[in-house]
């Protein structure tokens, strides 16, 4: 520039050095600019393999996409958080209620081949919900405790809970106080089937009584039967797990139970096996009839990418918290 001002006729020489020491001074700062990581340009340019080498480090793991409102998902074996989104908001819980009526119904000790009659009292008044069990058949609690599990029975569930010693309070009482014992401070009980959306806990809170409810073989088995035959006198009733995923030979499922209101839409809750590693996962308040398998599914693929990371970082993956 200094040469051009001073000869209003520069000569073709003088423009071609004017041109390489241009050159020369935009090659040295781009080098100086990709050096620092400052030029967007530098990484935009290089190979995909050379960049993913290069942020791998301080690149923290995909979110993956979730339809449910709430998840949580736990290294079962050292309580490690490795995925949560909104975990401790409070939400109803619907029918993953019946985990902690299972609960108290087995810490009471209770015989489970005690016949118990269905009545009228343990119609759902309040949502209406359908049931096969009618007011006169008479079941052992065995049978009804597998149907509450495997099948979200209601009825089921509220004739256990009628036939408790003390009656229906009573046993909201032992539910609640349960709770306590746990550390689920963000969990209150209503009814033992979780017909009411008044039932409510947190994704956190579910994940203590999961790692709890592990403890109960009687539990495990009868949440993951996938199919059971109840002889109810002149007939018998074919009742299916309401978990999909137990159907999937991929998944290796030790414990589970879904629920489903209105007010509380699609839960989950599970203890799997998962690439080597066992894990709880919870999904509360997912909107579609199937959301909540879905994002079951998205989890395993997310993990199955992640597990090497796990291995080796000590964070946790928020998910839109």
């Amino acid at each position: 520039m200094l040469l051009m001002c001073s000869n209003s006729r520069a000569t073709p020489q003088a423009i071609a050095l004017l041109l390489m020491v241009a050159l020369a001074l935009m090659l040295a700062g781009m080098g100086g600019a990709s050096a620092t990581g400052s030029n967007p340009l530098s990484d935009k340019h290089m190979k995909p393999r050379k960049v993913l080498r290069r942020n791998v480090a301080r690149v923290r793991p995909a979110p993956v996409s979730l339809r449910s409102g709430s998840a949580l998902v736990i290294d079962a074996k050292t309580n490690r958080v490795l995925l949560a989104k909104n975990a401790r908001e409070v939400r109803p819980i619907a029918s993953l209620t019946k985990l902690m009526t299972a609960v108290v119904i087995l810490d009471r000790h209770q015989p489970m081949q005690q016949m118990i009659k269905i009545t009228r009292a343990d119609i759902d008044t309040l949502k209406w919900s359908k049931s096969r069990l009618r007011p006169g058949m008479r079941l052992s609690r065995g049978k009804l405790l597998k149907l509450a599990l495997m099948s979200s029975e209601n009825r089921a569930a509220h004739a256990l809970a009628r036939h408790y010693p003390g009656g229906i309070r009573a046993f909201m009482r032992a539910m609640n106080h349960k709770a306590r014992r746990l550390g689920m401070t963000h969990t209150r009980y209503i009814d033992p089937t979780g017909l009411s959306p008044k039932n409510e806990s947190t994704a956190h809170d579910l994940a203590l009584l999961m790692k709890a409810v592990s403890t109960y073989p009687l539990i495990r088995r009868y949440s993951t039967h996938e199919t059971s035959t109840v002889d109810v006198g002149r007939r018998e009733l074919q009742y299916r797990n309401t978990d999909h995923l137990l159907f999937n030979p991929g998944w290796d499922i030790r414990l589970s139970k879904t629920g489903y209101i209105n007010e509380a839409g699609y839960c989950l809750a599970l203890n799997a096996v998962m690439h080597g590693r066992k894990v709880i996962i919870v999904l509360l308040d997912a909107w579609g009839r199937y959301a909540h398998f879905v994002d079951a599914e998205r989890i395993r693929t997310w993990m199955r990418r992640m597990t090497p990371r796990f291995d080796r970082d000590s964070g946790l993956t928020v998910v839109h918290e």
